[in-house]
């Protein structure tokens, strides 16, 4: 099963955006959105190191804040 973050950009270099998300940071390729490509500040859903579409900023705060939640509790089980 495959679990997809939402990524924060931080800068873009030709088709590669340095993204952010969780404390992490990884190298998008952009090659996939050439028709409507991202901003900086914008957030993306990656797979397989491509970015795969805009996500709406509310919507990926709500995802860390679920992922949150889910890493508490797998802390309290563990």
């Amino acid at each position: 099963m495959c679990l997809t973050v939402p990524m924060k950009i931080e800068a873009i270099e030709g088709q590669r955006a340095r993204c952010t998300a969780l404390g992490e940071e990884r190298w998008a390729d952009l090659t996939l959105m050439a028709d409507a490509p991202p901003k900086v500040g914008e957030y993306i859903i990656v797979h397989m190191k491509f970015a795969q579409r805009v996500v709406a900023e509310d919507e990926a705060l709500k995802s860390y804040e679920l992922f949150g939640e889910i890493l508490d509790a797998l802390d309290q089980a563990g």
